[in-house]
């Protein structure tokens, strides 16, 4: 069930993924939003920009927001993220305790929030994740075809759904 609040928080991480192909980084953005409502940190995927494999936006925007909260712990915050998280950044969220992720577009490769694999709600794991998936997926995934079509040289597909290769 989609809260009308995520929709306002995902076009601030769309806002950022949308800088990241200045770079040649993938449009991948990223909003933490504190207990309060406050933004505490935005991020873009930053890879090709600083030669960091670990840079996708959201652990750039979870290290920001630790640092903008005071400490690591970001209990009561919640992860705005325009694709579905990674596994290396599932593995950040739960290490900082982030109670709710919200996702634009499904990771149908690589996505560890529920299409390849679900770490954020294994409940073999001692901290599990609250997730709101497909917030503005087609937006999302617009950025993500059109990049990647570009690299290409190719034009979009007709059809928005279809597969990205």
């Amino acid at each position: 069930m989609e809260v009308p609040i995520h929709r306002e928080w995902m076009r601030l991480a769309l806002a950022e993924a949308a800088q990241a192909p200045a770079t040649g980084d993938v449009p991948v953005g990223a909003v933490v939003v504190g207990p309060d409502g406050a933004i505490l940190a935005t991020a873009r995927n930053e890879r090709e920009a600083t030669g960091d494999p670990t840079a996708h936006a959201e652990v750039l925007a979870l290290r920001r927001a630790a640092e903008a909260h005071g400490e690591w712990r970001l209990e009561g915050c919640t992860l705005v993220v325009t694709l579905e998280p990674c596994v290396m950044c599932a593995g950040a969220i739960l290490a900082a305790r982030v109670p709710t992720v919200v996702f634009g577009a499904w990771d149908e490769k690589a996505g560890a929030s529920g299409s390849v694999y679900d770490v954020l709600r294994d409940r073999r794991l001692p901290h599990r994740v609250e997730v709101y998936a497909g917030v503005d997926a087609d937006a999302s995934a617009a950025l993500l075809l059109a990049f990647f079509a570009a690299q290409r040289g190719t034009s979009l597909p007709v059809d928005p759904s279809a597969p990205v290769e």
